[in-house]
């Protein structure tokens, strides 16, 4: 197939590494506006707290599906035209969900928003190409700091919006940063066509059969989706949980809670620098057992503002080292399919949120916050079972040309 002549890596400018950093956390932040605001959408739609859950599981489902045949095809299309095109339609789509008339359209409209901000994860391997050696690791950093950034503010922003103006509010605002980004893109960046000898299909294929192959792989992907669900689990039950008794707070202050997980921000440098130096397996041992004891803290969140808030802390803590151990682990065993075992990888993680998120409306309406740490501390136990397997039958662990 043909493909347009690459534009070759630059020195990027700071404004211009900035912009992507900023893309790939506002569109990330899509995913997790809806968090914060379960309790007002199920008063404003006259339902219960455990069906307005499945917004979440809603937007975790089309993420998935996006990152395993959205994602890959950042590998075949010209990326400044795909980036901005995508931008542009999430805006439009998020009018959609501000303007929803019922929450089963507002279902419809958050699953396809969650399909088109999967952009966040085409923009960090454009952001690769469009770098020289000597600064493609500073890009990608910076970058993926602006995602991690848009995971932690989207709850507060969403929070703090939705108490002025109402939760409709937030999805207009968010169009509108879409809609603006989407512009500065087709303007600023360069284009970025990746030559590809393989036809989307076969594109397609070749993810499933490292997947089959590899066993570091698949035990990783596995292993993403523990920590994945864990990390939904706390997110969808909490805002239900903060918003009763003995809390009783506003959005407002249930979307603060989100700035507990600057911790993870920090875990994540930690981690790769601890990869980098050969320790990558302690510290998914060290994750996994803070990801268990996170869930007896929480547990007695039920009535403790400290203990909620050192839960929150510790298992955004746990995840973080979590995800980056297990990427460095794939990214070094196929260096030259990082882009489909991310595809892979991602789409395991984001099927553990969607599962685990759906659990956790149900279990939460019927059992409370007791059943919902409950659930963590058993997705915990089943990653710390897996990890022993790894432990005892070490997966291969040398580079796959």
């Amino acid at each position: 197939m043909s493909a347009q002549a690459e534009a070759p890596p630059t020195h990027l400018g700071r404004p211009t590494v900035l912009l992507l950093a900023v893309v790939c956390g506002a569109a990330v932040a899509n995913i997790y506006y809806a968090q914060p605001l379960l309790p007002v959408v199920a008063q404003a739609f006259g339902v219960g707290e455990g069906t307005a859950g499945y917004l979440v599981t809603a937007s975790q489902i089309g993420y998935a599906v996006a990152l395993a045949f959205l994602v890959p095809a950042g590998d075949i299309l010209e990326r400044r035209r795909l980036v901005s095109t995508l931008l542009a339609l999430t805006g439009v789509l998020l009018l959609g969900a501000a303007a929803a008339p019922t929450l089963g359209v507002l279902l419809g409209a958050i699953a396809i928003v969650a399909v088109t901000s999967a952009v966040a994860q085409i923009v960090v391997p454009m952001a690769a190409s469009l770098a020289d050696d000597a600064n493609r690791g500073s890009v990608v950093g910076t970058v993926m700091s602006g995602l991690l950034v848009g995971i932690l503010l989207a709850r507060t922003v969403a929070g703090l919006v939705a108490e002025i103006g109402g939760w409709r509010l937030v999805f207009v605002l968010a169009a509108v940063v879409m809609v603006v980004l989407a512009a500065l893109v087709r303007l600023a960046l360069p284009k970025v066509a990746v030559a590809a000898e393989a036809s989307y299909p076969s594109l397609l294929a070749s993810v499933g059969s490292i997947v089959r192959h590899d066993s570091l792989v698949r035990r990783r992907m596995l292993l993403g989706g523990v920590g994945f669900g864990c990390f939904t689990i706390l997110w969808t039950a909490l805002s239900f949980l903060l918003a009763a008794p003995p809390y009783s707070y506003g959005s407002g202050v249930i979307g603060l809670f989100g700035l507990a997980g600057l911790a993870g921000a920090l875990a994540a440098i930690w981690a790769g620098r601890f990869a980098d130096r050969g320790h990558g397996r302690r510290t998914v041992t060290v994750g996994l057992v803070l990801l268990l004891g996170s869930w007896g803290l929480l547990a007695l969140g039920g009535g403790s503002l400290v203990a909620l808030l050192a839960g929150i802390v510790v298992l955004d803590l746990a995840q973080q080292l979590l995800q980056i151990s297990h990427q460095h682990a794939i990214y070094a065993r196929r260096p030259n399919a990082r882009s489909r075992v991310t595809s892979a990888y991602l789409v395991s993680a984001f099927i553990g949120g969607g599962i685990a998120s759906a659990l956790t409306s149900g279990l939460y309406a019927t059992v409370g916050w007791a059943g919902v740490c409950t659930l963590g501390a058993v997705v915990s136990l089943v990653g710390l079972g897996v990890w022993v397997l790894e432990l005892l039958r070490p997966a291969p662990t040398e580079p796959v040309g």
